[in-house]
This record gives C-alpha cells, structure tokens and sequence, in this order.
C-alpha cells in the first residue's frame, strides 16, 4: 500500500511539473501575442484584432480549469471544490469556450473576405464593424450559457459528492442527480448543436468558397501565399471543433462523461499552449514584431 501511495504522489508530482509547464508557456505566450498586436502598428487589421481577442479567451478557459487542477495535484487526495465555485468554474468555462466558437466563425467570415474580395476588404470589416461583432461575441457566449448552468444545478444531487474528473463538468454532476435529467440532457444537446454547428456552417461555407478561388490563382507561390493566410485559423477550427463534436454534441451526457477527459484536456490545455506557437511560426508579421520587440527590449536593458 506505501508502494502504491508514493508512487501515486510521484506520478502527481510529475503530472503537476507537466501541467504548470505548460500552463506557465500559455500564459506567457498569450500575453505577449495581445501585447504586440496593441503595441505594434503593423499589426492594426482585422486579422490581428480577432487574433488578440482569441488570445485572451485561451488565457481565461485555461486559467478557469488550470489552477484548480494543479492545486489538486499538488495536494492529491484533499481536491475540494463548493458548490458555488463549481457553478462558477462550470459557467466560465462554457460561455468563454462559446465565444470562442463564436469567435472562430468570425475570424473564418474575415479569412473569407479578406481572400475572396481584397478590395472591399478594408471597407467591410472597417473598425465599428470588428468592435460590434467582437462585442456580440462575448454576448452571445456568456448569455447563451445561463439557462445550461441553471437548469443543471436544479437537480438534487444525492448519490455522492465525487466528481471523477479535474473540472466541474455538466456530464459528471448530471450523473450524481437522483432526478428524471432526461429532458434537461434532450434540451442541452439541442442547444449544443445549435451552438456548434450553427457556428460551424459559416466556418465551413467560408472555406469552400476560399479554396475554391485560392485555386483559381494562375501560379503556385500565390496559391500558398493565400493559404498561409488561413492555416492557422484552419487548424486551430478543426482542434477546437473536433473536440466539442465529441464533448458536448451527444443526446446523453452522461454517457460522454466517462470518455471526455483527453478532449477536455485538449481544450482546456493543450489547443491554449499552442496558440503562441501556430500563430507566430506560421505568421510572417507576428514573427517581425516578435523580432522587433525583443530587440527593442535588449537595447532598454
């Protein structure tokens, strides 16, 4: 029994160096992502703005989830969390990855723009436009979530006061219910669907009439110009989407609650850490400002 407990504790220990590694680099490189896109004029477009606002929501869905997680796994076995910070953590995490969905169709209908009809670009997404529909974003993300988080803590939860999971989620707290959660469960996955796929179809049509006229471009070097300018969008969509497919778009949440941890992870961990890194390395002007800055910090120390 000693065995197993230290080597439960050193595997706590590892997983903890792991996960404040990682929460350490998201952190960091985020902040430096919105930092040069306010700072530096080169990159005062549409793109960057989205850029920056999709930067802070990686910074906050990880920093809901990330800190508690590693409390529990600096101290194993005394992880406790109230009912009220449960309601919070739960709340927080789904209106902000929300607006984030939100956000991605955003940035997808700019990418579209941007590609399809260069020279309107700047007229379409003028600033008033960017501002408003950021703004509806964030609206949409955390009212859209009340009625969810509510009606999920209506129920009386009788059967144990054990999650088996690093985060408050809706899937486990439904399956301590001693109460009928079928209905609630029938109108969360509709609610899921309209969210995730509602803003998945503007993502899709975008990129279908993208790549569409990215291969219409006569010579080579401009069709992988004009695909380097979505890359990172498109990669980060197919993350982000594949894993709220499999977490949330299921009739029974309960069942989706055994299975989810690795795509929780990949959301709430994994897709912040390698926000800095898709969007600097595949981004010529981010990499200059990059640059730039830590040139001009040398020179002032």
């Amino acid at each position: 029994v000693m065995d197993n407990q230290a080597r439960a504790q050193e595997l706590c220990r590892v997983l903890f160096d792991i996960f404040f590694l990682f929460y350490s680099v998201t952190l960091l490189g985020n902040t430096v992502i919105i930092m040069i896109v306010c700072v530096d004029k080169r990159l005062q477009s549409p793109m960057y703005f989205f850029l920056g606002h999709f930067s802070l929501l990686e910074t906050l869905i990880t920093s809901v989830i990330v800190p508690v997680m590693l409390w529990g796994l600096l101290l194993p076995g005394i992880q406790t969390i109230s009912l009220n910070g449960c309601v919070a953590q739960l709340f927080l995490y789904l209106a902000l990855g929300t607006t984030e969905l939100a956000l991605l169709a955003v940035m997808a209908v700019d990418r579209y723009v941007a590609v399809c009809n260069p020279l309107r670009y700047n007229i379409i997404m003028n600033n008033c436009t960017c501002i408003w529909v950021v703004i509806m974003s964030w609206a949409f993300g955390f009212l859209s979530e009340i009625w969810p988080v509510y009606a999920t803590y209506q129920f009386t939860f009788c059967k144990s006061n054990l999650l088996n999971h690093f985060y408050c989620d809706r899937g486990q707290l439904l399956g301590l219910s001693c109460d009928e959660t079928f209905f609630t469960e029938f109108v969360l996955f509709l609610m899921a669907v309209f969210i995730v796929i509602g803003s998945l179809i503007p993502v899709i049509i975008s990129y279908t009439y993208i790549t569409s006229t990215i291969l219409k471009i006569p010579s080579i070097s401009g069709q992988r110009k004009a695909f380097s300018t979505c890359a990172s969008h498109f990669t980060f969509v197919v993350i982000v989407y594949g894993s709220c497919l499999f977490l949330y778009v299921k009739p029974k949440q309960t069942q989706a609650a055994e299975y989810n941890r690795v795509a929780s992870l990949l959301v709430s961990v994994v897709t912040p850490f390698l926000n800095p890194f898709i969007f600097t390395l595949r981004n010529d002007k981010v990499k200059e400002a990059l640059h730039d800055g830590v040139k001009q910090c040398c020179q002032f120390l």
